[in-house]
C-alpha cells in the first residue's frame, strides 16, 4: 500500500495547481479564526460572534467541522483534476504498462483520498483545539473531548465525497465536465427533494427518510447545521413561541449509508476502468 501511495504522491508533487488549491483550502480553514474578530455595532449595541459561544467546547467540534465540510469543494477540484491528468498525461496507460493492475490503480487513488481526508481532519482538530483553548469558557477534559464524533463524521464525509469525485473523474475524464456533473447532480437532488416535498409527500416526514438515501444528501446529513443549536438562537426561538427539537447527533444509519455509497463509487470506478479501452 505504501508503494501505491508513494506513486500518487509523486504525481501530486509535480502538480502545481493541486498544491495551490490544497494550500488555499487549509488557509481557508485557518481563517475560521477570523470569525472570532467579527463585531457588529448598532449604536450602543455591540455584538461579537465569538462571544456567542461558537468556540466553546464541545460546540466548536460541531461548528468547525460543518464549516470545513463546506470548504471541501476545493479539495474536490484536486481529486477530479488528479484523475483528469491521468488521461491527459497518459500516466494511467503507462502505469498499467509498467505492471500496475487496474485494481491497484483504483486502490492507489482511494489511499490518496483517505490521506487527504485524514490530513484535513487532523488539521481541523488542531485548529479547533487551539481556538477552543483561547475562547472557550469550558476547559475541563471531559467537556473538551466530548462531541468529537463530529471529527469522525467529517472524516467519513470527506472520504465519501472524494470517492464520488473520483468516480465522476473516471466516468467523465475531464475535470471541467466532472465538476459540472457534480453541480448538476446536486441540483438534481434538490429538484427531487422539492418534487417529493410538494407533490408526493406533502405534510409528511417521509421525504427526509427517502432523501437520506441519496449520496450528497446523506453526506450533508452527517453533520447538521449547528447555528440553531446556539443558546442565543434557542432563547430567541422560545420567546417567539417556537422550539427546536432537532437531533444534532451523528446518526449511525447515516454513517452506514455514506460508507455504502463510498463502496459503490469505488466499485463503479473499477468497473468503468476495467471495461474501458485505454
Amino acid at each position: 500500500m505504501l508503494r501505491l501511495l508513494s506513486i500518487e504522491l509523486h504525481k501530486l508533487k509535480y502538480n502545481k495547481s493541486a498544491k495551490v488549491i490544497s494550500i488555499v483550502y487549509f488557509i481557508l480553514i485557518t481563517f475560521i479564526a477570523l470569525i472570532a474578530s467579527i463585531e457588529f455595532k448598532f449604536g450602543d449595541f455591540h455584538f461579537r460572534i465569538a462571544d456567542q459561544g461558537i468556540f466553546n467546547f464541545p460546540f466548536i467540534w460541531h461548528f468547525n467541522t460543518w464549516i470545513a465540510a463546506i470548504l471541501k469543494l476545493f479539495l474536490a477540484i484536486v481529486i477530479v483534476s488528479m484523475m483528469a491528468n491521468e488521461y491527459s498525461n497518459r500516466t494511467l496507460k503507462q502505469n498499467l504498462i509498467d505492471g500496475l493492475s487496474k485494481k491497484e490503480f483504483i486502490l492507489s487513488k482511494f489511499l490518496t483520498v483517505v490521506l487527504f481526508s485524514f490530513v484535513s481532519t487532523l488539521f481541523v482538530f488542531i485548529v479547533s483545539l487551539i481556538l477552543g483553548f483561547i475562547f472557550s469558557d469550558y476547559n475541563e477534559i471531559g467537556i473538551i473531548f466530548s462531541d468529537t464524533e463530529y471529527l469522525l463524521a467529517y472524516f467519513i464525509n470527506l472520504i465519501g465525497f472524494f470517492s464520488f469525485c473520483l468516480f465522476i473523474g473516471i466516468l467523465v475524464k475531464r475535470s471541467a465536465f466532472a465538476l459540472g456533473f457534480l453541480l448538476i447532480w446536486s441540483i438534481v437532488e434538490g429538484i427531487i427533494y422539492g418534487f417529493l416535498k410538494w407533490e408526493m409527500f406533502r405534510d409528511s416526514d417521509s421525504v427526509d427518510s427517502i432523501m437520506q438515501l441519496f449520496p450528497l444528501t446523506s453526506m450533508s446529513n452527517l453533520i447538521k447545521e449547528p447555528f440553531s443549536r446556539l443558546g442565543a438562537v434557542q432563547s430567541a426561538a422560545n420567546q417567539l413561541g417556537e422550539a427546536f427539537d432537532k437531533d444534532y447527533s451523528v446518526q449511525f444509519i447515516t454513517v452506514v449509508i455514506v460508507l455504502i455509497w463510498t463502496y459503490l463509487f469505488l466499485y463503479g470506478s473499477y468497473v468503468i476502468l476495467k471495461k474501458r479501452d485505454l
